[in-house]
């Protein structure tokens, strides 16, 4: 596995040897838009806020793009751009040195401009809460400036999959998958971080697999996604580091159907054109505060540029994504 080999070049590297990997330096945590990326030592609890926008426009089938006019030889109803805004909050906690609990909740809002075979534009739009994901991490090592952590958490369906809103249609038409705010299913999900440091230069890689279980109230189960992560950052001085990023992610396709999305409408509502693999590459910044009245304080910011995307059948094309926060230690 990629994953492994990363790994394997990582721990080559020879550091002093009574050194631990510590979060408390400005490359001590990995870009904001990772997750599950780092552990707290027994009794810290930090707070954090994310607000992530995401773009996408135009279509593409398998990894060539794709124009209206063949799109419509097929379905009334062309996707044009879509956009969503995510507010993720978070809180970490932990009861032990080895254990560190971690709930995160978000509030999302969805929008995407359609385009009818006969010339009509318009736009749908869904908002809510989506999924809240709890999470155990559980260190396993911690030495030479190096650590591996493993992770094992739940995604809990607490977001609405009945999104609808008006159409040219219908008034209260159902929208398409991408629309909907959860998964409607509990899906376990586990995976595994390693982090090395030196001292002016950090590292990490991490692999997750989410598996997704049973069939939600509407019949269907949206794809398991397995996702590999990689970053490097520059402690560029004690209170700023610069890095770049790497991800790759593969989503399976939706099994089974909601049977109030026609599939001959548009090419989102067929889950034929669900499932795919991307991989992105990403860079930024973080700031951390390491004494006095604000210690212990992160702004970050990171933006994510697809470079490759493969995809089931005929899919919206992904353009660009952001990611801005605020993180908070106390006890640190």
């Amino acid at each position: 596995m990629p994953f492994l080999g990363l790994v394997i070049l990582c721990t080559n590297v020879s550091f002093a040897q009574t050194k631990h990997w510590t979060s408390a330096r400005p490359d001590g945590h990995a870009p904001i838009n990772f997750m599950s990326d780092h552990y707290h030592k027994k009794g810290e609890v930090m707070f954090s806020y994310r607000y992530m926008p995401m773009w996408m426009k135009g279509n593409i089938q398998s990894t060539k793009d794709i124009a209206d006019g063949e799109i419509y030889n097929n379905y009334m109803v062309s996707p044009q751009k879509m956009q969503m805004n995510m507010h993720m909050l978070g809180i970490m906690y932990a009861p032990s040195d080895r254990l560190t609990l971690m709930l995160m909740g978000n509030y999302t809002s969805k929008s995407m401009q359609l385009k009818t075979k006969t010339d009509v534009t318009f736009t749908t739009k869904s908002s809510g809460f989506g999924d809240m994901m709890l999470t155990g991490l559980v260190k396993l090592v911690n030495k030479n400036r190096q650590s591996f952590h493993g992770i094992i958490g739940l995604s809990i369906p607490t977001g609405n999959i009945k999104q609808s809103d008006a159409t040219p249609m219908m008034s209260n038409a159902r929208l398409a998958y991408p629309m909907q705010l959860g998964s409607g299913t509990w899906d376990p999900v586990v995976g595994l971080t390693y982090l090395g440091q030196s001292d002016k230069i950090s590292w990490g890689a991490q692999s997750s697999y989410k598996f997704r279980t049973g069939s939600n109230p509407e019949n269907y189960r949206l794809g398991n996604k397995y996702e590999i992560l990689g970053w490097g950052a520059v402690k560029a001085s004690n209170y700023m580091s610069l890095f770049a990023s790497f991800s790759y992610s593969n989503t399976q396709k939706i099994k089974g159907s909601d049977a109030e999305l026609n599939p001959m409408m548009m090419p989102l509502f067929n889950t034929a054109n669900s499932g795919r693999s991307q991989m992105d590459l990403g860079f930024g910044v973080n700031f951390y505060v390491p004494k006095g009245d604000l210690k212990n304080i992160r702004l970050a910011a990171a933006v994510t540029l697809p470079v490759y995307q493969k995809v089931n059948g005929i899919q919206m094309k992904n353009q660009l994504a952001a990611t801005v926060g605020i993180q908070y230690s106390m006890g640190h």
